[in-house]
């Protein structure tokens, strides 16, 4: 997906919060921010890729601070967040078991993005709402008759916090007798989750896990490994998790795809992209 003129004050607030979590030197993150606003100047434009785009600017900080994983703490929080919600959203799965409600979890855990929200929202009161809504679009008659038409599905996740969730869908997709490949970032990149925090969660439990060969906002095609591309070719039936793996395969050619995307519209570029208003939680087939 193309940026609009509201992704430079995002990816220049999300190089100011990656800064300050992974330096304390000042004279430090001046030059970064520096050499940010110099890449931005001569890359930003109605062509430029968003995902590419953002994993350049956290690399170029992740080179230059050394630090590897400055959302650290953060990935702790939105697991903690999640697991705290976790009771509430089992006693209402619960009451209603459908495919429909195991979905709609899955996404209301996608709200817990530090690269779409700022680390002062207030998060919590967001989730709390959602539970309260429906889903704007939702394409589940078909997702379910792909779940019972393929023997196996490629589940690309998002953030870590919200596999929490994915864990409770993961579960009910192996109802429908569905192999599940479950596929992670290899190098950490905001709150995405690696290996270590989707085994920390379990998710190992319903599937093979995976790495996609690099650490990215999102999907990039030109940077996944050809182990990945090879289980990505392979897979017919695919779910995508969150704003930046639409972002990124909606460049791509999908059409020998049964693919889904499940995802809150967390911004006006994704949401005017997509057709549907901000906050809106989405299961549609691309």
């Amino acid at each position: 997906m193309k940026i609009s003129y509201e992704c430079g004050p995002c990816f220049l607030r999300q190089a100011r919060e990656a800064l300050d979590l992974s330096t304390d030197d000042e004279s430090l993150k001046m030059e970064i921010m520096g050499d940010i606003f110099k890449y931005l100047s001569t890359n930003f434009d109605e062509n430029t890729n968003s995902n590419g785009t953002g994993s350049h600017m956290h690399r170029m900080i992740r080179e230059k601070t050394g630090c590897y994983d400055p959302y650290y703490k953060e990935k702790i929080e939105g697991n903690e967040i999640a697991l705290k919600y976790l009771p509430e959203v089992k006693r209402i799965l619960e009451k209603d078991d459908s495919l429909e409600n195991y979905v709609k979890i899955a996404i209301i855990g996608n709200i817990l993005d530090f690269g779409a929200f700022t680390l002062d929202d207030d998060i919590e009161s967001v989730i709390r709402d959602s539970l309260k809504k429906d889903l704007t679009v939702k394409d589940i008659e078909e997702f379910e008759q792909s779940l019972k038409t393929n023997d196996r599905v490629l589940y690309l996740v998002d953030n870590t916090g919200e596999i929490v969730f994915d864990k409770l869908l993961l579960e009910k997709i192996k109802e429908y007798d569905v192999d599940i490949t479950i596929a992670v970032k290899s190098v950490p990149i905001l709150n995405d989750a690696t290996r270590k925090e989707a085994l920390d969660a379990g998710l190992d439990e319903f599937g093979e896990i995976v790495e996609i060969g690099c650490g990215t906002v999102g999907y990039v095609d030109s940077e996944i490994s050809d182990e990945f591309r090879e289980i990505f070719d392979s897979h017919r039936f695919i779910i995508s998790k969150g704003m930046g793996n639409y972002e990124g395969l909606s460049e791509i050619d999908l059409s020998s795809k049964d693919i889904y995307f499940l995802l809150c519209a967390k911004c006006n570029t994704i949401s005017r992209d997509i057709g549907v208003n901000l906050h809106d939680m989405l299961l549609f087939k691309k």
